[in-house]
């Protein structure tokens, strides 16, 4: 074989690889050069060094012999060409480079050399797979499927027998990686004349590009190609047939063989000539390309022909110039790769709607709707299929490594929806942040993404009954979405009671220990070893003790390891539970004998109100988010000193519970757009936000002039100022419009309606045309329009219209939210039609989107705590100033002392007033807010002080919605459910 290595290869050649057991894509190899002269950059290169064998192919010949081309030229150009396209494609991208995989079957290792030493020319990467040379069909489509799904490699080709190529195995490849063209659809695109859109086999290219460049006018030449089988021999015979030529084929053993050679101007050696074959039987003067270098198998034809006549004779030029065409066909792959990254708008099949009138319930509604596969919607929306995982046929999580993928790719616009003071039932924030993306996404044809919180099962068996959105704007399937999901909360719930365990643990055994038998049984002895853990050296580490070994420390030091000396009465941290249940809200724990009197008052939260669903809300990666796990302080030290989850040893044990929980959920539409379904803090007591690693998924797959449509909790007073304040921050994401959510109900409310209960039916003052009502009620969204612009953004007013508004009512406060600075403010009918019901609205904010916004923060998080609340009351709130309890003054003082008070404030009030009576309506003007309690989520990264008194667990009403729920046990359908 060596000597068959074109001369100016084989100063470069490498140790061959052994065969063996597949080699599995990692890390793609670099594809680099022994020996001297491998690079571009010095000399004469790689195709620099062939004089000699040149030289001597030129004296077999003979005298008169055809000269032939400038095959070094020829390849060296494409070489050349090849990489002035990828470092263009590199300016703009800098990360990226393409990466050829070959799958080897064998160990023959000529074609391996080749390809690398050009690839190392052309700056590409190339990785080979090595399998035994007897590996079964099954195996070889098994890794052919593997690389199909491998991001990492843009190109795919096979270096196997020719008895190995069967149809199924090359139609295993992806045509979009097929870079030797052999796959039915590169073929067949070929054939169709759409050469553009698809890979032509390489080394039918390199034997046309071998004789044009000879000087061989092929029109009218009668050729023939022998010895050719499947892909390579459609390749030749269209490719010839386009120049003007006349095309024969056949095989060595066709009995009419001899007349077809003396009849050829051209023949084409498509494999190894027989033995029985005389060489007499070619023409003198002939012109003959040996393409009988298998190129994918790496054997070389027998004899050298040119010794026997004066054609043109092209034996491993035709390999080694469709080597630099396959280095060619990968930087095309690459840019095409690129190109799609650069998420032109979704090929997306949307759902159509059916709407009917009257509009039957939300439930009937999802289930009348079939939704598509959610691995189809993922690849629909530029997802690989390796960055799903898949739970049942309609969602799905998305792995973080997709932001790596996309990391270079432009942010789509950042859309926020938020509302007026709501009233009890809800004005349908969630419905309009669906419909908005239905129409961006069904009827405008923008790539658009909904980003919404998963619902506690706690309201959704309470009150509300489900936060799917509704009508004919919702997610689907809605009990899917309502119920469970894919356990993300369960994890928070998890994750919680396990710290909230080791707190109470940690105190019962510090207590009823010495120091020597806590520290052995902090650190025991196994198999006669005994060491730190990771979490216990990073302990070490901040208390200043620099030792690794556990029997070098001293009993000082023994006794500052061991002892965390918890405060119980400065613990923080409660269990979680999602479910509404009041008889939790205070508790007392420890009363067994078995805690030995060690007890104390406690409580639980709703699970949803754990620092652990903030933490996963806010953190941008699983690195991040361990950290933020370790941060969290649970109480204070009889120093007062902060005690920490790392301090415990828990981050580790954390983190794993909840290392699912942070990729988002993909769900879709009623009409079959993209929604994420993530996080889902309470905006009344946390930062009521869905999550950041959500949104910046989502930015990069809709693309530059897409859209994201994230949701925040309640009116624009605590969810909104809590995105911008404390999202926003944390995320670095710029927000390009607001859209505030309305509703003539409410508006009616704060212009002075009774009151609204849920569960009781609406006085006529809402069923009824009331414009005194509206117009009063209008103050309302004024107030609201007006924080919004604080922070420098364009709002569009979204009218979400009932049935029973009527034109007037709609009119009025249309021009009213104009007058108040509003962009544009505009009906919206998306619960009874669809997306097609908010086309104006999704129009309203591409434009206000499109003019830029000039986004700032409220405050300076560097000012005191105290100035920080007193800001966000006067400013958003409309009060007069604060008001201290002495134990909010006593927090604020602790953690401004322990070196918090440069966080942002999360204000935890009620959503009902702008007040913190809920009672309170319209803009109440000239009141004091009472600050009752300050607490600290250091892990999530935020203070928040409790305006009066807030219960961070609600209870159920009388006629909770469970009373409505069930399950038909022979469907296995829900029903009641909203």
């Amino acid at each position: 074989m060596s000597a068959r290595l074109p001369s100016f290869l084989r100063g470069l050649r490498r140790p061959p690889r052994p065969p063996g057991p597949p080699l599995r894509l990692r890390a793609p190899c670099r594809a680099s050069s022994t020996g001297g002269g491998g690079g571009c950059g010095g000399g004469e290169g790689l195709l620099g060094q062939r004089r000699l064998r040149d030289a001597q192919v030129g004296s077999s010949r003979g005298q008169g012999s055809q000269a032939p081309p400038a095959r070094d030229s020829l390849v060296r150009e494409v070489i050349r060409n090849s990489k002035e396209v990828l470092s263009l494609l590199q300016e703009k991208n800098p990360t990226f480079k393409p990466v050829l995989a070959i799958i080897q079957a064998g160990d023959d290792n000529l074609m391996q050399e080749i390809n690398q030493n050009l690839a190392e020319e052309a700056g590409l990467n190339i990785t080979h797979i090595c399998l035994p040379p007897d590996s079964s069909e099954a195996e070889i489509i098994d890794e052919i499927l593997k690389i199909n799904e491998d991001a990492r490699v843009h190109g795919l080709a096979l270096q196997i027998s020719e008895s190995s190529f069967s149809n199924k195995v090359l139609n295993a490849l992806k045509p979009e990686k097929d870079v030797d063209g052999v796959t039915d659809i590169n073929l067949g695109r070929l054939v169709r004349g759409d050469a553009h859109e698809c890979y032509v086999s390489p080394v039918a290219r390199a034997v046309i590009e071998l004789l044009e460049k000879s000087g061989v006018n092929l029109d009218g030449k009668k050729i023939l190609v022998i010895g050719a089988h499947g892909s390579l021999e459609a390749a030749l015979q269209c490719l010839f047939q386009r120049r003007g030529s006349m095309t024969m084929s056949s095989q060595w053993n066709t009995p009419q063989l001899q007349s077809k050679l003396h009849e050829a101007d051209i023949v084409v050696l498509g494999s190894p000539k027989p033995e029985e074959i005389p060489l007499s039987w070619i023409q003198p003067g002939t012109t003959v390309l040996n393409c009988s270098h298998d190129f994918l198998s790496g054997k070389l034809g027998g004899g050298s022909l040119g010794a026997h006549f004066n054609g043109l004779i092209a034996e491993d030029d035709v390999s080694l110039l469709a080597a630099a065409l396959r280095i060619q066909n990968m930087v095309s792959s690459g840019r095409r790769w690129l190109r799609e990254q650069q998420h032109a708008r979704w090929r997306l099949h949307c759902l159509k709607l059916q709407p009917l009138s009257p509009v039957p319930s939300d439930l009937e509604i999802s289930r009348a709707q079939t939704p598509k596969a959610v691995d189809v919607l993922a690849k629909e929306i530029g997802l690989l299929a390796d960055e799903i995982e898949i739970y049942g046929k309609s969602k799905a999580k998305v792995r973080l490594s997709l932001l790596e993928r996309l990391k270079d790719q432009a942010d789509g616009k950042y859309v926020l929806v938020a509302g007026i003071t709501p009233t009890p039932l809800g004005e349908g924030k969630s419905t309009v942040t669906v419909g908005l993306v239905q129409a961006l996404t069904a009827h405008l044809n923008i790539n658009s993404f909904a980003c919404l919180r998963q619902p506690s099962q706690g309201p959704t068996f309470g009150v509300k009954g489900g936060a799917a959105g509704g009508g004919y704007a919702q997610v689907i399937p809605m009990e899917e979405f309502n119920l469970h999901l894919t356990g993300d909360i369960h994890a928070i719930t998890a994750a919680n009671n396990l710290l909230a365990a080791a707190i109470d643990t940690r105190i019962l055994h510090e207590n009823t220990q010495t120091d020597k038998a806590l520290y052995n049984r902090l650190v025991p002895s196994v198999n006669g070893v005994r060491q730190f853990s990771s979490i216990q050296l990073a302990r070490l580490k901040k208390l200043g003790i620099n030792k690794t070994d556990p029997n070098a420390l001293t009993e000082e030091e023994i006794g500052k390891f061991a002892r965390l000396n918890i405060d119980p009465s400065t613990i923080t941290w409660q269990r979680v539970l999602d479910t509404n249940d009041r008889f939790l809200r205070k508790i007392t724990i420890g009363q067994a004998p078995t805690e030995k009197g060690y007890s104390r008052q406690a409580q639980f939260d709703i699970a949803v109100a754990s620092e652990i669903m903030a933490v996963l809300a806010l953190a941008d990666s699983l690195a991040d988010m361990k950290e933020r796990l370790g941060r969290m302080v649970v109480a204070s030290d009889k120093s007062g000193q902060p005690v920490t989850a790392e301090d415990l040893g828990v981050t580790g044990a954390l983190t794993v519970l909840m290392k699912d929980a942070i990729k988002p959920n993909l769900m879709q539409t009623l009409e079959g757009t993209p929604v994420f379904v993530h996080a889902g803090p309470f905006a009344n007591i946390a930062h009521g936000n869905s999550s950041v690693l959500a949104d910046k998924i989502a930015l990069k797959l809709v693309g530059q002039e897409g859209f994201v449509v994230t949701e925040a909790g309640f009116g624009a007073d605590i969810g909104m100022e809590k995105f911008f304040n404390i999202k926003c921050r944390a995320s670095g994401l710029v927000p390009n419009a607001v859209v505030l959510v309305a509703t003539v109900r409410a508006l009616k409310m704060h212009g002075g309606g009774p009151s609204v209960t849920a569960g009781v039916p609406l006085k006529k003052e809402y069923t009824e045309e009331n414009i005194q009502l509206v117009a009063d009620g209008c103050c309302n969204l004024q107030k609201q329009i007006q924080i919004a612009q604080l922070f420098g953004v364009p709002v569009i007013v979204a009218l979400n219209v009932f049935k029973t508004d009527t034109r007037a009512e709609i009119d009025l406060v249309c021009e009213l939210a104009r007058r108040a600075g509003a962009f544009d403010a505009v009906p919206c009918y998306h619960w009874s039609v669809g997306g097609k019901g908010s086309v104006e609205l999704a129009r309203a904010v591409r434009d206000a989107a499109s003019k830029g916004s000039r986004f700032r923060f409220l405050y300076d998080v560097q000012l005191p705590i105290v100035e920080k609340i007193r800001t966000i009351a006067q400013t958003v709130y409309g009060a007069k100033d604060i008001e201290l309890s002495p134990e909010a003054q006593s927090k604020i003082d602790r953690y401004t002392q322990q070196g918090f008070g440069n966080l942002p404030i999360c204000m935890a009030k009620t959503h009902l007033s702008l007040s913190h009576q809920p009672d309170k309506k319209g803009v109440p003007r000239d009141f004091i807010l009472p600050i009752s309690d300050v607490r600290a989520s250091i892990g999530a990264g935020f203070i928040y002080p409790l305006v009066g008194t807030m219960s961070t667990m609600p209870g159920l009403p009388t006629r909770p919605c469970f009373y409505d729920i069930d399950l038909d046990t022979e469907t296995e359908q829900v029903k009641g459910l909203f």
